[in-house]
C-alpha cells in the first residue's frame, strides 16, 4: 500500500504545466472550453432550482460531458507520457472512452436510483420528512462521497491502463486503498479555490461586462463573454486538477515517468 505525497504530485504538476502547458491548453479548449459554451447558448432558462424542460439541450448536455470525459482522458495521458502529440492525445482519450464510461456507470447508476428514491419519499412530504427518509438520504449522500473518493483514479487508470470497466473500478479501489483522507484534502482544497476564485471572477467579469453591455442575459454579446471566461477559468482548473490526479496515479501505480513531456513538434 503506497502512500500519496500531495507536495510531490503538485510539484510534478508545476513542471508539466510549466513544460506542456500549451498543448494541454489546446485540449481543454477543444473538449471543455467550446462544448461547455455550446451547452451555455442552447440550454433554455429555468427556475434556479429546477431543470429546463426536456428538449434537445440534453443530447447537446451528453455531447458536452462525453467531451468533457475525452478531455480527461486526453490531459491524463499528455501529463504521464511517454511522449505523444495533442492530435494523438485526444485520439487515444477517444480509443479509451467505452471502458471509462462503462466504470462510471457502473456505480454512478445505482447511486443515482437509490438516491432519486429517496428524493422521491422526501418530495411527497418536504415540510414533514420522515425520519428514516432523513437517515437514508443523509447515508447515502455520506456512501456517495465516499465512492467519489475512492474511485476518483478510474479516469486515470481508463486513460493509462488497457481494461475493461470492472477492471477499472477494482483498481481505482486498490490504488486508492489507505489514502482516503489525503485524496478528501484534495478534493477539498480544490473544491474551495475553485468555488472562490471561479466566484470573483464572475462577479468581477459580471460588473466590468454590464458597464459596457446593458443586458448580461442568455443570447446577448455580454452574457456570451461572461460564459466564455466562465468556461476558461473551468478548464484552466480542469487541466490543473487532472493533470494532478495522473501525477497522484503515476506515485500509487509507480514505474510512470515523473517528467511527462510531448515533442516541441507536437501540435
Amino acid at each position: 500500500m503506497n502512500k500519496i505525497s500531495l507536495s510531490r504530485a503538485w510539484d510534478e504538476t508545476k513542471g508539466v504545466l510549466a513544460v506542456d502547458g500549451r498543448l494541454l491548453v489546446s485540449v481543454a479548449l477543444a473538449l471543455f472550453v467550446l462544448p461547455g459554451l455550446i451547452l451555455d447558448v442552447t440550454m433554455p432558462e429555468a427556475p434556479a432550482d429546477q431543470l429546463p424542460p426536456a428538449g434537445p439541450w440534453i443530447a447537446v448536455a451528453a455531447f458536452a460531458v462525453l467531451m468533457s470525459f475525452v478531455g480527461q482522458l486526453s490531459v491524463m495521458r499528455l501529463a504521464t507520457g511517454p511522449h505523444l502529440s495533442v492530435g494523438e492525445a485526444i485520439s487515444h482519450g477517444f480509443k479509451r472512452l467505452p471502458s471509462y464510461v462503462g466504470a462510471f456507470l457502473l456505480w454512478a447508476i445505482p447511486l443515482v436510483i437509490v438516491l432519486g428514491l429517496f428524493v422521491g419519499l422526501l418530495k411527497k412530504d418536504p415540510e414533514h420528512p420522515s425520519l428514516g427518509v432523513a437517515i437514508g438520504l443523509l447515508v447515502v449522500s455520506f456512501a456517495a462521497f465516499f465512492l467519489t473518493v475512492r474511485l476518483m483514479l478510474t479516469g486515470a487508470v481508463a486513460s493509462l491502463e488497457s481494461a475493461n470497466p470492472l477492471h477499472i473500478l477494482r483498481r481505482s479501489w486498490s490504488l486508492t486503498a489507505g489514502n482516503w483522507w489525503r485524496l478528501f484534502a484534495f478534493v477539498l482544497l480544490v473544491g474551495i479555490a475553485a468555488m472562490v476564485l471561479l466566484g470573483a471572477v464572475a462577479f468581477i467579469m459580471g460588473a466590468l461586462v454590464k458597464i459596457v453591455f446593458d443586458d448580461v442575459g442568455p443570447m446577448t454579446v455580454g452574457g456570451l463573454l461572461i460564459a466564455i471566461a466562465s468556461q476558461f477559468l473551468s478548464a484552466i482548473f480542469s487541466v490543473m486538477f487532472f493533470t494532478m490526479l495522473a501525477r497522484i496515479y503515476a506515485q500509487l501505480a509507480g514505474g510512470a515517468d515523473s517528467r511527462a513531456t510531448v515533442p516541441k513538434s507536437g501540435t
